[in-house]
């Protein structure tokens, strides 16, 4: 087991309210967060994001990327609908921290994309870990996950926890001046996929 359960309360949004379940990892004392909506547990598959925490994005309205942008979008996805998950996920900066993406940034600013950066300050592209995935969402009930993303290291870091993602469904939003490079560099160097590209978009396979 990589985190336990803590306590579950209501968050009313502008979208709509939520039930929020927190969680605790067992090796670390990190918190994460899940937001849920609807019957969660009835066995089918469970519209859902795993969202990293970005507190430039999320809370200060970055546009440097698209992370805010894509949170808001996936809570509206999830209240059209009646019902799904969003399980935040506290690594901020791709798991290099706050403080870290902030000198990230200053080699940004100075000429390097976002994997030059990482790797000048001696990090890999992508620290992110979805270990806790499993357990927040075996905690739910949950077993089956329409993925909003458009990361394919996501979905096949999911699915190799056992997680079955049936589908994937498509978050690009916010591109603005400020993030282009930002974005080109997550599709050329990353291999985001994203819907102006459908070639580069593949069908999942079960």
């Amino acid at each position: 087991m990589v985190v336990r359960f803590i306590e579950s309360c209501r968050l009313p949004t502008p979208f709509g309210v939520f039930d929020m379940h927190g969680f605790e990892e067992i090796s670390t004392g990190q918190e994460h967060i899940a937001l849920s909506l609807g019957d969660v547990a009835d066995g089918e598959p469970v519209l859902a994001r795993t969202h990293s925490e970005c507190l430039t994005g999320d809370a200060l309205y970055s546009m440097r990327c698209d992370c805010g942008y894509q949170l808001e979008e996936a809570l509206r996805s999830i209240a059209i609908e009646g019902r799904g998950l969003l399980l935040y996920l506290r690594q901020e900066g791709r798991g290099i921290g706050l403080l870290n993406k902030i000198r990230a940034y200053n080699l940004q600013d100075q000429g390097a994309d976002t994997v030059e950066a990482n790797e000048r300050l001696g990090f890999a592209a992508d620290l992110r870990d979805y270990s806790m995935c499993l357990d927040m969402l075996s905690h739910l009930g949950i077993a089956k996950l329409r993925l909003m993303t458009n990361n394919p290291r996501k979905v096949d870091a999911l699915r190799e926890l056992g997680i079955e993602v049936v589908e994937r469904v498509p978050l690009q939003v916010g591109r603005n001046p400020h993030n282009e490079t930002y974005l080109d560099t997550k599709r050329s160097r990353m291999g985001h996929w994203f819907t102006t590209h459908q070639d580069d978009d593949p069908p999942l396979e079960d």
